[in-house]
């Protein structure tokens, strides 16, 4: 392998760094830096580093591997269709795609069928990845002889002193930084999966594209494994299901992104925010509540003006005064706190707010309840001494790890973003603040990712992802420091020396959204929620008209205790009405038919245990009570 490898990389070449050490083995894709980047064989190897080889069947070897199919992908494309332009094609979570300007349109299903059969016989041709340096000038003239105008678009934006590098397969040849497999052969496994359209570097404002998602794998099993999930996650799908059980509807004629909450999605979004108030009131939060809009100088005071505009819409005149609808609940937060003095004493302050705000997003990026326009924030400010920090974030940790428990959630993954190399404040709070952060995590004896340099410019910060029923990764948690607030907005509090000193301000979202919660919840669930959150607990079910009476009965009982039910009296055969409470997901069925009457009770069955048979009211009252109460938090 060594001598093959003298002859295929080229001297300081990450490949001849791993042959020279007897690392280089027949599976070898790539390799990773000391810093954690991920190179291939040919890339320039850094000085003074060691690279760490990828193997085909490590989890960071899919990188490469699906950035070369999609390269493989763009090439059959071009050959089957003549006069197709590419543009990017990059590696995504779980895939890739690359995105077409076809003269003719978008791709149909049987194109894709096409189009990998193509794309095998390219991977059996055996075609190695070669990495060539150019010239801006000649790369320039090269895509200009193709007529790839995108890539020529794309080389203007490349910086001056920045490398040009070309990676070719074949005779096919792209614009690219890489990395990329050995050759075509190392591509076992991969799949097409969709096609879609998509705007020129996603602004609606440019020309809409054909996109070509799919995926790669190291082998058949994980492939295989992977579609399945995909048919889950379609079952689960919230858009899906929201129409299905009746729960929300977005309109074009309302707008794109705005959401209308039907009376079951509404039910349960009012449970979790009650759920939500409740936690936070025992958890020592304290309410607060923000108009809609502000003052164009109070935006321009906390920075979103100059550095969030894009997100932000136009202004309204009210009286002769720009207002902007707010994209943020954090500056009415600070104008709370400086609305009056404070003192040590005072600190810490938690103040939690369920606040309505709109941003901007394009069309193109708008997803049900994932991604949308207006939403309401789970937000919550914190205003500390400097001394209250450490603890202050660890009881925030064992807070959201209690309210995510309590939707089911265990599975949690945590990021630490560190310092960037601009940034605001003092270099010792900087590092006062990420010790604290990590403090709080090593206390709690939760593992973690650091991301360096990847704070914000006023804070570090640590981000929560969730693990769903399926195994999907959601990011929902931020606890962010923010020491940039504080200045701009002037607060302060009076020691103990009876001096001023600047407050530290955590910002803090434990769900993140509520629609988007909501959302993941749908998916989570499959549309089964349990039974404290369900938008009906119980359903009665009568047998006949005259089993109606009791029936009522029951229902008043069960309103007077708060509990959510809906009734089946209708003339429908009893297996019809039970077919229609299991479709809307409904957790409890109570039938009542003669001896239910007859014998004061009703015959249970639950969508956790089936058929219990007959139980009496009492019993019922009891267990239906116990099941519908929120989980502590």
């Amino acid at each position: 392998m060594k001598t093959e490898a003298r002859d295929r990389f080229a001297p300081g070449s990450v490949g001849a760094s791993l042959a020279a050490g007897d690392l280089l083995k027949p599976d070898t894709v790539g390799a990773v830096l000391s810093d954690g980047t991920i190179v291939d064989l040919q890339s320039p190897l850094p000085t003074e580093t060691s690279p760490t080889p990828l193997r085909s069947g490590d989890a960071q070897a899919l990188e490469i591997l699906r950035h070369s199919t999609a390269h493989v992908m763009a090439d059959a494309v071009q050959r089957l269709f003549p006069g197709t332009q590419v543009t990017i094609g990059p590696a995504i979570e779980n895939g890739f795609y690359y995105d077409f300007d076809r003269p003719s349109g978008g791709f149909t299903e049987e194109e894709l069928a096409t189009i990998e059969a193509e794309m095998q016989r390219i991977i059996d041709e055996g075609h190695l990845f070669d990495r060539v340096q150019v010239t801006r000038d000649e790369a320039q003239a090269m895509f200009a002889s193709m007529n790839e105008q995108y890539k020529l678009e794309i080389l203007q934006g490349i910086a001056e002193d920045a490398p040009i590098t070309l990676y070719r397969h074949g005779e096919w040849v792209d614009l690219c930084a890489g990395p990329h497999v050995p050759h075509t052969r190392f591509l076992k496994t991969f799949k097409l999966l969709s096609a879609a359209g998509a705007y020129w570097r996603g602004d609606e404002r440019n020309k809409m594209l054909s996109r070509i998602y799919g995926t790669a794998f190291a082998n058949k099993k994980d492939l295989k494994k992977h579609l399945a999930l995909r048919e889950e996650a379609k079952k689960r799908d919230h858009r899906k299901l929201g129409k299905e059980l009746d729960l929300f509807s977005i309109h074009d004629e309302i707008g794109g992104g705005l959401v209308l909450w039907h009376p079951r999605g509404a039910r349960v979004r009012t449970v979790i925010e009650q759920h939500w108030r409740t936690a936070h009131s025992r958890n020592g939060y304290d309410p607060v509540l923000s108009p809609h809009v502000g003052r164009a100088n109070l935006w321009e005071r906390s920075g979103h003006l100059e550095n969030y505009s894009d997100a932000m819409y136009a202004p309204m005149d009210i009286e002769g005064n720009p207002y902007y609808i707010k994209p943020m609940n954090c500056p009415f937060h600070m104008a709370i706190y400086k609305s009056r003095l404070r003192s040590y004493r005072d600190l810490p302050l938690r103040w939690g707010e369920l606040g309505t705000v709109y941003r901007y997003e394009r069309s193109g990026q708008l997803h049900g309840l994932l991604r949308v326009r207006g939403f309401t924030q789970d937000d919550a400010h914190l205003f500390m001494r400097p001394d209250q920090l450490s603890q202050e974030i660890q009881r925030i940790i064992q807070f959201g790890n209690r309210m995510f428990a309590s939707f089911g959630f265990t599975d949690l993954e945590f990021r630490l973003s560190t310092r960037p190399e601009k940034y605001i404040g003092d270099l010792a709070i900087w590092e006062r603040a990420e010790s604290a952060l990590r403090q709080g995590l090593e206390r709690e004896n939760i593992p973690y990712q650091v991301d360096e340099g990847e704070g914000t410019f006023y804070g570090p910060k640590i981000d929560v992802k969730i693990r769903d029923a399926i195994g999907r990764l959601w990011q929902c948690t931020t606890i962010q420091v923010d020491f940039n607030l504080p200045e701009r907005f002037d607060l302060s509090y009076i020691g103990e020396d009876s001096k001023r000193h600047r407050p530290v301000v955590l910002h803090r979202a434990l769900l993140g959204s509520l629609e988007r919660f909501f959302g993941i919840l749908v998916e989570h669930y499959a549309g089964a929620f349990p039974v404290w959150l369900a938008p009906e607990q119980v359903v009665l079910l009568t047998v006949a008209e005259r089993h109606i009476a009791f029936a009522e009965e029951i229902r008043e009982l069960l309103t007077k205790r708060d509990l959510r039910v809906v009734t089946s009296f209708g003339t429908d055969k009893l297996g019809a009405k039970i077919r229609e409470a299991r479709l809307m997901r409904i957790p409890i069925m109570a039938v009542i038919g003669d001896q239910e009457v007859e014998q004061q009770g009703v015959s249970l069955r639950t969508r956790a245990e089936g058929d219990k048979g007959f139980v009496s009211l009492d019993d019922f009252l009891k267990e239906l009570e116990e099941a519908a109460t929120a989980p502590m938090v």
